[in-house]
């Protein structure tokens, strides 16, 4: 059963009860109205009755007489005297005995109080009866008995029931046609909102339901629109996701290839019998090479792992920026002198709040790609702080990164030169690093480049309210670095 049957059966339902229940109220209301008016005007004819007959003379033919006010009032009447005996009836020759209704007590209180009426109603008696009393009458009457049929007191009512029925009829089939045409224009929005559904659960989430009304439907459309967008928004940013997932294995597919190949391609030539020692050494550095760019990949690879799934992936402490600043320094200074490039760095106080491992590790990537890239000129390492952030930036002279690169920059295994980024044994994930590691921080990562004439990478760190401490340097072991 669809729910515009639904609403239509329940809807027929509760009008036919409402309907039926106020009908058989008014019925009973009705009768117990009819009913109450009859007494009263029973009764008021009982006292015109005991006030007629009580002045009636001696020796009246007092059947007569009853008629004549039986005929007026239209009532079953009976005359009694002082013993109970019917002296006179109307209809005449009526067979039962009205006054058996009364008990001797009762009879004996209508002839000794005055001007009594008494009615009387059983439920399973048909008929309704009056008693009064007759106390000062010339002739032998003392009390009479005037009774009708309630079926001729119901009359009305019945005649009510059979109007209010067939009223109940037409209403009823009314209300089955209202039923079904307010069902119909109940439905019908919520038909087409089952249709829109359908259609966006069958995966049509571009269609939009066009709904124009300010009811509870009206937000459910709103609701299933914002949906289907949120749906849309979610497909495309899975689909986005699957691209990067499948480049990236390709990518990592690649990225361990090209060091395998030469892997064994220098494990094939170390085999060699009559290989000459010169040949032997440059062999074996090339194994170690490319085992030591596997090992940075996987190690890159194990720290962005990290940050998309370790909540404790870094832990903020108090530190000095110029002790990291000073590590890293002391790191590449050497390299950066064999190609010529003059390394520069601040030296100058500088509390951060910041994990001073993982700080350490973006300048150690920056400061790296900056020597891998810079044939001449130098690179600095600066910080100071603005407002309440200090600015960490390095620059070089190097060649520059176009500016059509700068969105995919910190993407992982992008470069912008891929040839030639592989030749300096990059693993092409450095930059994915530093914008991790950063993003952990609530920080991120910028670049202003210049092609020809050098970079500039940025990024902000929160200041500390500590004072630096005074310690002596500490010379980091080399062969310590974190480097991509």
């Amino acid at each position: 059963m669809n729910i515009r049957s639904k609403l239509a059966l329940t809807l027929t339902v509760i009008l036919i009860v409402t309907v039926t229940a106020g009908s058989g109220y008014a019925l009973f209301y009705i009768r117990a109205y009819i009913l109450e008016q009859a007494v009263a005007n029973m009764e008021e004819d009982a006292y015109w009755m005991m006030h007629t007959l009580n002045f009636l003379p001696e020796g009246v033919q007092l059947q007569e007489e009853l008629e004549r006010v039986g005929q007026i009032s239209d009532y079953h009447i009976a005359l009694f005297d002082s013993n109970g005996t019917v002296l006179a009836s109307f209809p005449a020759g009526m067979q039962r005995s009205p006054h058996l209704h009364l008990r001797p007590e009762e009879m004996r209180r209508l002839l000794t109080e005055e001007q009594v009426v008494k009615t009387i109603n059983l439920p399973d008696d048909d008929r309704l009866w009056v008693y009064a009393t007759i106390q000062e009458s010339f002739n032998p009457a003392r009390f009479f008995v005037i009774n009708q049929s309630k079926s001729q007191i119901f009359q009305p009512v019945a005649d009510i029931r059979h109007i209010i029925t067939l009223g109940l009829i037409v209403a009823i089939l009314l209300i089955l046609v209202l039923s079904a045409v307010i069902a119909h224009y109940m439905a019908r929005p919520l038909l087409k909102l089952t249709r829109d559904v359908e259609r966006i659960a069958e995966g049509d989430t571009e269609h939009v339901i066009y709904m124009k009304r300010a009811d509870e439907i009206g937000r459910l459309s709103e609701s299933v629109n914002k949906m289907a967008h949120k749906l849309r928004s979610d497909y495309d940013h899975l689909q986005k996701i699957n691209e990067k997932q499948t480049q990236f294995f390709a990518d990592i597919t690649h990225e361990v290839r090209n060091p395998l190949h030469t892997i064994m391609g220098s494990m094939e030539m170390l085999e060699l019998p009559d290989l000459d020692d010169e040949k032997r050494h440059k062999y074996v550095r090339n194994v170690r090479s490319q085992a030591e760019r596997i090992g940075r990949l996987f190690k890159d690879l194990m720290t962005l792992q990290r940050f998309d799934s370790d909540e404790n992936f870094i832990i903020r402490e108090h530190v000095n920026l110029a002790e990291l600043v000073n590590n890293v320094s002391e790191w590449y200074r050497e390299p950066a002198s064999n190609k010529g490039v003059e390394l520069k760095a601040d030296t100058h106080p500088c509390m951060v709040h910041a994990d001073p491992g993982k700080i350490e590790q973006v300048l150690d990537n920056l400061v790296s790609n900056a020597i891998k890239f810079t044939n001449s000129g130098h690179i600095s390492i600066n910080y100071t702080q603005i407002d309440d952030k200090v600015e960490v930036s390095v620059r070089d002279t190097g060649i520059g990164i176009p500016e059509a690169h700068w969105p995919r920059l910190f993407d992982r295994f992008y470069r912008t030169d891929k040839a030639r980024s592989r030749d300096k044994g990059g693993t092409g994930l450095g930059l994915s690093v530093v914008k991790g590691i950063l993003k952990a921080h609530k920080s991120d990562i910028h670049v202003e480049s210049d092609v020809g004439r050098g970079s500039r990478f940025y990024f902000y760190l929160k200041p500390s309210d500590q004072e630096p401490r005074q310690k002596e340097k500490v010379q980091h072991d080399k062969s310590s670095r974190l480097v991509t």
